[in-house]
This record gives C-alpha cells, structure tokens and sequence, in this order.
C-alpha cells in the first residue's frame, strides 16, 4: 500500500512537472500585422525644419517565454519602401540613393541579443534589449529600453474574431540613433535635416493556437 502511494505521489508530481513546463514554454509571435495597424514613427528635429513620418511594413518573428522573459529573442524587419512623411517629394528623397537608398537595402533590421535588467511591473515588463541594429547595410550594436505586455488569450479580441484562439506581446520602445553612425549623409544639411533621429515603436505580434 506504501509503495502504491508513493508511486502516486512521483506520478503527480512529474504530471504537475509537465504542465507546469507546458505552461511555461517559449511562444513564437508573428509581427507580420494583417490589419496594419503596426508602426514605426520617427522624427527629425533640425533648426529650420521638423520632420516627422511613419512605416507600416512591419514583420518578424520574436520568441517569447511569459516564465522566462531574459530567454526572449527574435528580429524585427521593416520595409524600408514603406517609410513615409507628410511631403509626398520629401518621402522620395528620404527613400533615394542619395538618403536611405531602398533599392539597394529594402530592409531596416534590429536583431534582439539579450534581456537585461529586467523589471516586473505589474502586466508589463520593463527592461533593456541588446541586439544589432542594420541600416543602409551598416550594422551596429544598441541598447534600449523596451516594454513586453503579454496578453494571453487575447488575440481573439485584436482580430474581432472570439473563434480566434492565440496570445499577444505588445512591444514598445523609445530611442534614438545618429544617421551618421550608419552613412547617411554624415554632417550635411544638419539645419534641415537632424543628424539625431527619434524612433517610436509600439508593435504586437501573435502566436495563434489551433
């Protein structure tokens, strides 16, 4: 009988082991938004003139474990074509050789390395990522402070769909890069165009379950 009992005993607790693993395994979201409502906004702060705009072609994939968040990897990919500005002509030349030379480099990218300093608050979690981050063709490392919201259960409501099974992560994150670090126009028309660029993400990715 003793005997018995303990073997029911292990039998849970590998059984609760498992669950508990089930739980807490890794999630991969998609940042491909079929509703487009995905964004980058960026502004350019320069003496006689401010520019501001936005992209919407945002994709990627990001690896996500709500138990273990310092495990969190992943890439985000934006469509360098789908940069715009208020000026139809101004967004022309922000996307010629002569700027962003999309042609030539269609993609802006930001690989995710590590999680540090991570800081439960509340629903969210706040830390700083490290990763690389490629324009133009020039590739170099970044640290910035991000934000995570996991929603489970919560695609479904994004979709408007209720038959929608699946998970959000939320990002969102405010920085601010040098155009010269990655060869864009180094040092020339600083009064029109600032050499600092602010960039504005807040971006959800699904994991859909079936």
């Amino acid at each position: 009988m003793k005997n018995q009992i303990l073997t029911s005993v292990r039998f849970l607790s590998v059984l609760a082991a498992s669950a508990g693993f089930a739980v807490a395994a890794p999630l991969a979201f998609d940042f491909k938004d079929p509703k487009g409502v995905n964004n980058v906004q960026f502004k350019l702060d320069a003496p006689l003139e401010s520019i501001t705009g936005t992209a919407t072609g945002i994709s990627g994939t990001v690896t996500f474990d709500p138990a273990a968040p310092a495990a969190t990897s992943g890439r985000i990919v934006l469509d360098a074509a789908s940069l715009t500005v208020g000026n139809p002509l101004m967004g022309e030349h922000l996307r010629s050789d002569q700027w962003l030379d999309v042609a030539r480099h269609p993609t802006i990218v930001f690989e995710a390395v590590a999680l540090q300093n991570i800081r439960p608050q509340g629903a969210q979690i706040l830390a700083d990522v490290t990763g690389r981050l490629t324009v133009k063709g020039v590739t170099r490392d970044l640290t910035a402070p991000v934000t995570l919201t996991y929603l489970a259960d919560k695609l479904g409501a994004r979709v408007n769909d209720p038959k929608v099974k699946g998970d959000l992560l939320v990002l969102r994150t405010n920085f601010v890069i040098n155009r010269s670090d990655f060869g864009i126009k180094a040092g020339q028309v600083t009064d029109k165009v600032a050499e600092s660029i602010e960039l504005s993400l807040s971006i959800a990715g699904a994991a859909p379950r079936s």
